[in-house]
């Protein structure tokens, strides 16, 4: 089956945490600090896998994690980085927030997409040593890697779309025009997943066709298959609509022109106005002369450009490619979808989010960043609280246990540490 959406868990590796140590070394008397950095998390990247064309590398796992760095270690000994985790996806893949639906990256282009950031190490107690701070007890904790929710939506990078009603012929055209090898049989809904060809013309010439299975009415609703591929015309630059006009399945080709482009522009009133070519397939053995003489009436009337082809015999199969190769130099770049999510940095947010709520006459303070502090602060020793107050005074605590009505004497909790609330 073809595996085009699915929404995944994504988590970066945590930095690692600073160490705190002193130097030891026989007739070196006040070696001083020597705690090393926390080696920084791993990043998720996205990469386009060329020999991709569906996300079912996604079908069984849906959680992916990068690794943490390591934590530091004396003698100034740096932690390890946590290995970057490489995710593989086909060219044209967009991913979105899970949340709000939003685009974060179009992968339409062969370049690797850093989606989540790993956490950076924490700092060694050395990088708090001052003149007046000597032995400073205390160190960084790692910051924590980003997580996202997303979901990846696979949408074909083609040139050419190739629409219509079952069994009227696309995957025929395609398979003669390209090299591409779709399922081809004489009953409704063979083709099951889209294909993609290249066609080549002469003098180096070429564009990317895409075989669309066949819609019917309703699909914009879901019904039918061809439901779950119209998200793989929106890049097409170009539709060639494709028709019986032998009335071989009793089906009348102007009405099935109308029907597939009422359920595309009921998709998208974008999708609806794409410049068309009609494949007007099995003219060789059209009889109907009336229907064939309404559907070029039609063509007239409505100013459409047809070319009368057979995918049986191959005729006029070569005319249609270079018509619509003519046609593609006119048209504008293919589709491409801008980033829509945006966000502040993972870190800044962290460090500013905090939450203060009161209960019983205890103000209780919490926020991530907090606590990552806490686990390295050590709370018997002076220096080390009193940088825990300048933390809370610099990241704005102090003014939101203010705002939140706090008074001398009220007794605040930081995960569990309690201490008396004094301006």
């Amino acid at each position: 089956m073809f595996f085009d959406n699915v929404k995944i868990v994504l988590k970066a590796g945590d930095g690692g945490n600073g160490a705190i140590s002193f130097h030891r070394e026989k007739y070196v008397a006040r070696g001083g600090p020597d705690g090393g950095d926390g080696g920084k998390g791993g990043d998720i990247i996205f990469r386009v896998d060329d020999g991709s064309d569906t996300l079912t590398f996604y079908k069984y796992k849906r959680k992916f994690k990068a690794g943490n760095g390591e934590n530091g270690a004396s003698k100034k000994f740096h932690g390890k980085s946590g290995e970057d985790l490489v995710l593989p996806v086909p060219l044209g893949t967009v991913i979105k927030d899970a949340a709000s639906g939003l685009v974060i990256k179009d992968m339409s282009e062969k370049e690797d997409f850093v989606i989540c950031r790993g956490g950076k190490g924490g700092w060694g107690n050395r990088h708090f040593a001052t003149p007046t701070r000597q032995i400073p007890r205390f160190a960084k904790a790692g910051i924590t890697g980003e997580e996202k929710e997303v979901i990846l939506e696979l949408k074909l990078v083609a040139d050419v779309g190739l629409v219509g009603m079952p069994n009227v012929g696309k995957s025929s055209i395609l398979s003669k025009i390209s090299r591409a090898a779709p399922k081809i049989a004489d009953y409704h809904f063979t083709t099951l997943e889209p294909s993609i060809g290249v066609v080549e013309l002469s003098d180096n010439r070429a564009f990317v066709a895409a075989d669309i299975p066949g819609l019917i009415e309703g699909a914009a609703e879901g019904l039918g298959l061809g439901h779950e591929f119209l998200r793989h015309v929106d890049r097409c630059r170009l539709l060639i609509h494709v028709v019986d006009v032998s009335g071989s399945e009793g089906r009348n080709p102007v009405e099935d022109i109308k029907l597939i482009n009422s359920e595309l522009a009921r998709y998208s009133s974008e999708l609806a106005g794409r410049k068309q070519i009609i494949a007007a397939n099995k003219y060789d053995i059209a009889e109907d002369t009336g229907m064939l003489e309404e559907f070029r009436k039609y063509i007239s009337e409505n100013s459409l450009k047809a070319v009368y082809v057979s995918a049986l015999t191959g005729e006029n199969l070569g005319l249609l490619a270079e018509t619509a190769y003519a046609e593609l130099k006119t048209l504008p770049p293919i589709k491409t979808y801008e980033a829509e999510y945006s966000e502040e940095s993972f870190e800044d947010k962290a460090n500013h989010d905090v939450t203060v709520t009161c209960e019983n006459g205890v103000f209780i303070v919490e926020g991530e960043w907090l606590g990552r502090i806490m686990r390295n602060i050590n709370f018997d020793d002076r220096e080390s609280l009193m940088y825990f107050q300048k933390t809370l005074r610099k990241y704005g605590v102090i003014d939101r246990l203010a705002d939140a009505g706090a008074k001398d004497g009220d007794t605040v909790s930081i995960y569990d540490f309690e201490f008396d609330y004094i301006i």
